[in-house]
């Protein structure tokens, strides 16, 4: 493989990774909880780095090394635990794509005024020719490198015009006024939950980047991952702390959006257009990719046609959005379900890391088994916190 081809997948691997994280959930989520915490959501990002971390060092270093998808060494370690996870994921990630072709119609709303359905039509049958091409895995590295500067950039230009206190952002980021384990769950479920730590990691499968002579450019990708989609977040939560620390309120309906058109007037409204339709997009790419990767090695016919039922997939996912609208309840249902699913798949990945019959002779760092067991044990308990709390408010 030549060297200009192995990094533009590794790092299209991490933008592919990080774009799907960078979803229309992902923009409410941070604006939502800074205008609720302040400069305090500064320590639930730092916190949920680290978690974002480990959790992605360890998924993606196992996948590698074993060379299997995560449904296949999920059967290695106990027959038909595979097929439950990809029950999981799919599910997951069916209900988020409509949430995420939902978000690229607002987001084409804002730009054009065209009605939010029209836009998600016409965004499905985008993402649709993405894999409608010859070199599908080459368009979708590229467009999901190209959709992640032009999110960064125009964040760091809204970021500088809503003039945050950064001083109180980094002392608060340490020295926090409250601690909230929802929003810590919420972050963590919505950046490396479901199958978004999957993404990447299945994309460099994929491409033949594997096994143990690959292991240090996985893990390099892997951390590239979640910097980049931190970095968003992080230039994201200033933006939206400059307007709170202002006195200026958030519109509850679209709190991102108020974001960009406080801190801008009317071009960083529509510079939040570009922004809601390139995440939401990419995020739909992703989630479907890597939803079917989890579906395609169970069977002949399924491996054949995986680009088929991606396809499928995102048209099915832009269907029930055109006819039904937004299941609100159930993306934030399956938000929460997300950040379950982490501790399931992080644990049983670290339980294959020291099976010989799945990794070999490979050894996995003690570090790195110790660090994932931490996040299994406290991201299990904050969810089933989260979950009890949460869901039943929300069904009442």
């Amino acid at each position: 493989m030549k060297k200009e081809s192995k990094a533009s997948i590794l790092l299209g691997a991490a933008f592919l990774m990080a774009t799907s994280a960078i979803g229309p959930g992902f923009l409410t989520q941070t604006t939502h909880f800074t205008s609720l915490l302040a400069a305090s959501f500064g320590f639930v990002i730092l916190v949920s780095i680290l978690f974002d971390i480990g959790a992605q060092m360890n998924v993606w270093r196992i996948i590698a090394v074993s060379e299997k998808r995560a449904q296949d060494i999920a059967n290695g370690v106990l027959p038909g635990l595979g097929i439950f996870l990809a029950i999981l994921v799919v599910i997951g990630g069916l209900a988020f794509n409509i949430g995420n072709v939902g978000g690229a119609g607002l987001g084409l709303n804002v730009l054009f005024g065209i009605s939010p359905k029209m836009g998600a039509l016409l965004s499905g049958i985008i993402a649709i020719l993405v894999f409608v091409v010859r070199e599908a895995g080459k368009a979708m590295d590229r467009f999901a490198q190209i959709a992640g500067f032009v999110m960064i950039g125009l964040t760091v230009y809204v970021m500088f015009t809503a003039s945050p206190p950064v001083g109180e952002a980094v002392a608060k980021t340490f020295a926090p006024d409250k601690i909230d384990i929802i929003a810590i769950v919420t972050l963590v479920g919505g950046t490396v939950g479901g199958y978004i730590t999957f993404a990447g990691a299945h994309r460099l499968l994929d491409a033949g980047i594997k096994g143990k002579e690959n292991l240090a450019e996985v893990t390099r990708s892997s951390v590239s991952a979640i910097g980049i989609a931190s970095i968003m977040r992080i230039f994201l939560f200033l933006a939206a702390l400059g307007i709170v620390s202002q006195g200026l309120k958030l519109n509850p309906a679209n709190p991102p959006a108020s974001v960009f058109q406080l801190a801008a007037g009317n071009i960083g409204y529509k510079m939040f257009g570009v922004i809601m339709w390139s995440a939401a997009l990419t995020s739909v790419i992703g989630a479907a990719y890597t939803s079917v990767s989890f579906i395609r090695t169970f069977n002949a016919t399924l491996e054949k046609y995986h680009k088929w039922i991606i396809i499928g997939f995102i048209a099915f996912s832009t269907l029930v959005l055109v006819i039904i609208g937004q299941p609100v309840k159930v993306l934030i249902f399956v938000g929460a379900l997300n950040g379950l699913i982490l501790p399931i798949s992080l644990g049983v990945m670290l339980i294959a890391a020291h099976k010989k019959k799945i990794v070999g002779d490979y050894k996995h760092p003690v570090w790195m088994t110790i660090f994932g067991v931490l996040i299994v044990v406290i991201m299990a308990g904050m969810s089933i916190y989260t979950i009890g709390q949460e869901i039943p408010k929300l069904f009442a």
